[in-house]
């Protein structure tokens, strides 16, 4: 039998293959970011290649008045750059002179969380250091809602596992003290603080944590958290502290004559003390949410002159992007350069050309998406959201002669401002329904047709579904009752019978 004989070989093939060159993958970022993260990429751009400036607008006009000046001192331009470029840049003479101020972005301070304001109003308490560790270890039980993610007793099985953890080490500490008597009363004093939590010392504790801002803070339900506000305002006696307390689930599915009869009361006295109860805030740790604030700059502007609909990019905060006259200049004398210099010059000065001009693209293809939308969302300008006609990515694209990815790049995380608002260009794309008339209609000015029959209905006598289903089709929208339901859901409005008042 005879072995296995490997072996290496070498061939020649001929064959083809697409490859995405690199500099299409950084245009393809590009048309990604949004005004200000482009903004710092720019500013990345400068720091890297030397042969870039990026001058503001302001700034370039002091720049042309100072070279018509006679009298100047020395200028950037007139820098000796040859001899900076053959020595490895390194500049001479005062160095703050030629070089950039380093760019500090600003930095959002940190909005204080729920936790730590907590612990702030924990810390103010007058108590023992063993109540001080059970209360963190309670608060840090309490989710973003402001509700205990957990029982008392899964609270103290976990702070008695820590006490198991750390007990050892501290009586060992204590007992390495010379002194018999000091000694003792150091070990007592461990017996005391590291003894076991009982269940009893966490229904405590948690009671105290119930009376922090905000309230309602601290509850094991959302029914918890109303009565414990309805007691922080002094309503116990309330006809809404005894429905939250003994009828919360029929007050939740809206069986309000059910209630009133249980409680020999009108009904119009128990939807008053709903409303009253629909004041309170069933999620009380949302107000002291970490999540930091985001501010919106459009990157496009739509304009009305003369009756004509004109877009414009918002562009001006962006500092202008050139090459260096003086490195453009040294540069092309190729005298200069030989091997790993030219090398490095030739590179920078094409990438510094490169992103010019996919600067440039990038705001063309901007605006011809945003000229097409407002071509075709003319109506919507005009009269509002229920004029909003269905928009495709790809019919973007085919207009313009780009491929769908390209669109959805642009169109992502973009905003636009309009006469009616700032939108994101994403508002503008929506699939569309039929219409008895022919023409399609936005599922996005359905979903406002929806919202408007609701705010003007009968609330005695709440619109259902099906009711909604038959006034659209009076107005020739062609929909489906579960179509309906999901966008009412998604607008986050109640079934009839849960907005019928009595």
């Amino acid at each position: 039998m005879s072995g296995f004989n490997a072996k290496l070989y070498q061939s020649a093939q001929l064959r083809q293959e697409m490859r995405i060159n690199p500099r299409l993958y950084q245009a393809m970022e590009l048309l990604y970011m949004p005004l200000l993260d482009l903004e710092q990429h720019l500013k990345e751009q400068l720091a890297e290649n030397p042969l870039l400036e990026m001058v503001e607008a302001d700034e370039q006009k002091e720049v042309e008045l100072k070279e018509d000046t006679a009298d100047e001192p020395m200028s950037d331009d007139n820098v000796d750059w040859e001899e900076i470029l053959l020595d490895g840049f390194e500049v001479g003479g005062r160095r703050e002179q030629y070089e950039h101020k380093e760019f500090y972005e600003p930095t959002p301070v940190e909005a204080q969380d729920l936790h730590d304001h907590l612990h702030d109003q924990l810390r103010l308490l007058s108590i023992s250091e063993r109540e001080l560790r059970l209360g963190e270890e309670l608060i840090g039980d309490i989710d973003d809602a402001g509700m205990l993610a957990c029982t008392t007793e899964e609270a103290v099985a976990g702070v008695n596992e820590w006490l198991d953890e750390v007990r050892p080490t501290v009586i060992a500490k204590a007992k390495q003290i010379a002194d018999d008597r000091a000694r003792e009363e150091e070990l007592a004093e461990i017996e005391i603080l590291f003894r076991p939590y009982e269940p009893i010392e966490a229904e405590r504790m948690l009671k105290v944590i119930q009376g922090f801002d905000p309230a309602g803070v601290g509850a094991r339900s959302v029914q918890e958290s109303i009565l414990i506000q309805l007691r922080q305002r002094e309503e116990e006696d309330t006809l809404a502290y005894r429905i939250v307390e003994g009828y919360f689930d029929q007050l939740i599915n809206r069986h309000l004559t059910e209630i009133a009869k249980a409680l020999d009361v009108t009904p119009r006295d128990v939807q008053d003390a709903a409303d009253s109860i629909s004041h309170l805030d069933p999620k009380p740790g949302l107000k002291h949410s970490a999540d930091p604030e985001r501010y919106v700059i459009p990157d496009l502007i739509v304009e009305k002159i003369d009756g004509e609909y004109m877009v414009f990019a918002n562009d001006t905060s962006l500092p202008r992007l050139r090459i260096s006259q003086s490195y453009r200049e040294v540069a092309q004398n190729h005298r200069q350069f030989t091997g790993e210099n030219k090398e490095f010059i030739s590179a920078k000065l094409n990438s510094a050309n490169w992103m010019i001009q996919a600067i440039e693209q990038r705001r063309q293809t901007m605006l011809k998406v945003m000229n097409f939308i407002v071509d075709r969302q003319r109506e919507f300008f005009e009269r509002g959201v229920q004029y909003l006609k269905p928009l495709t990515l790809r019919e973007v694209a085919d207009h313009i002669e780009m491929h769908e990815s390209t669109v959805s790049r642009v169109t992502n995380k973009k905003f636009v401002q309009t006469p009616r608002g700032v939108y994101s260009l994403k508002y503008f794309f929506s699939s569309g329904l039929a219409t008895t008339s022919g023409e399609d209609i936005s599922a996005r000015g359905v979903k406002d047709k929806i919202k408007q029959l609701v705010g003007d209905e009968d609330s005695k006598k709440p619109l259902t579904d099906q009711a909604i289903v038959n006034k659209l089709e009076a107005d020739g929208v062609k929909i489906a009752r579960r179509t309906v339901a999901k966008y009412r859901d998604q607008l986050g409005i109640l079934p009839a019978r849960m907005r019928k008042r009595v």
